[in-house]
């Protein structure tokens, strides 16, 4: 059930340390004070997010999910559970008896965070979103609804710690839980961070975040033994290699991407693609991708996709395991 924390050297090699256990974080607090927010931010942090769990269902279904889900070779990724209990769970002053029976059972002391603001903001953010208060009927006002569901859910705001998010916006609050819950350093969960390369000529890609035009260097298409390879072939990797152009611009990307990727990484991005081209796509770019692909392995997970190859022999078969193609 214990999983091993992964922390990359100053040299970019990765180093293991000790196991540290996966977190329980149960999410609670009135409606419209950001719990789907704060469920969204920790499912993309890595946890298994339970929404609406009953109270009674607690501790069978964590215990369950932590003995099995938890236990297995995939579950190097996850941080742990975090389940969001609010009004419409039922049974609620039992969830402290509840979490004190989870602490016994499975050695791990939960997490509570109760997310509470003042009516004014509650009542503002309803109207924006104009979705009904889960308590609101035909003979209650919204006011009321707050109020009374406020009562109901105080014996788990006493167990909890208080956030007040009259004055956070979404990306704030993602913020903060990133804060709370990894305070002292612990790895997050790493960025998807994709290299494509693609041909100009067959237009721009979609999806990238991150565009760069690798058409001013040397290119190899004008060496008819170098024409029909592509930069996943040595003899195109060692032209390309002794171009300083060609180096600088690798340096220059990679520099921007280090600088900025932890910024990326704050926002909750789960994805960050990084598209080059050339006007082939078949040499230049491709190989400025392979490169910068394996510069960053060891910092994020790394996914490869060459647009142009179509039936040509597949990069990296070197490095197969490190990164993920298509």
């Amino acid at each position: 059930m214990a999983r091993t924390a992964v922390n990359v050297s100053a040299n970019g090699l990765a180093a293991t340390t000790a196991p540290r256990p996966p977190r329980i974080v149960v999410v609670s607090g009135v409606s419209g004070a950001g719990k789907t927010v704060a469920l969204r931010a920790l499912e993309d942090s890595g946890f298994i997010a339970l929404d609406n769990l009953p109270v009674p269902f607690l501790v069978p279904v964590v215990t369950h999910i932590l003995h099995h889900a938890l236990a297995t070779p995939s579950a190097e990724r996850r941080e742990g559970i975090a389940v969001a209990v609010d009004i419409r769970s039922g049974n609620l002053d039992a969830l402290p008896e509840a979490l004190a029976e989870l602490t016994q059972r499975t050695g791990i002391a939960p997490d509570a965070l109760f997310l509470d603001a003042r009516d004014d903001v509650l009542l503002a953010r309803f109207s924006e979103t104009r979705r009904a208060h889960p308590l609101a009927t035909g003979t209650m006002t919204v006011e009321e609804a707050i109020a009374r569901e406020r009562h109901r859910l105080e014996p788990i705001a006493q167990a909890a710690q208080r956030l007040d998010t009259s004055h956070l916006s979404a990306q704030q609050l993602r913020r903060y839980l990133r804060e709370w819950l990894l305070p002292d350093g612990a790895p997050r969960a790493p960025i998807t961070l994709t290299f494509e390369s693609f041909a100009f000529k067959q237009g721009v890609p979609l999806d990238a975040d991150l565009l760069f035009d690798a058409r001013c260097l040397p290119n190899p298409y004008y060496d008819p033994t170098l024409r029909p390879l592509t930069g996943c072939d040595a003899p195109v990797q060692a032209f390309l290699a002794a171009q300083p152009l060609v180096t600088r611009m690798e340096a220059d990307i990679a520099d921007f991407i280090t600088r900025w990727l932890p910024h990326y990484t704050a926002e909750q991005r789960s994805y960050l693609t990084v598209a080059i081209g050339c006007t082939g796509g078949q040499h230049r770019s491709v190989y400025l991708v392979e490169r910068l692909a394996a510069r960053f392995i060891p910092s994020a997970r790394v996914l490869v996709r060459h647009r142009a190859l179509h039936e040509k022999a597949p990069c990296g078969e070197s490095r197969k395991g490190q990164t993920q193609r298509e």
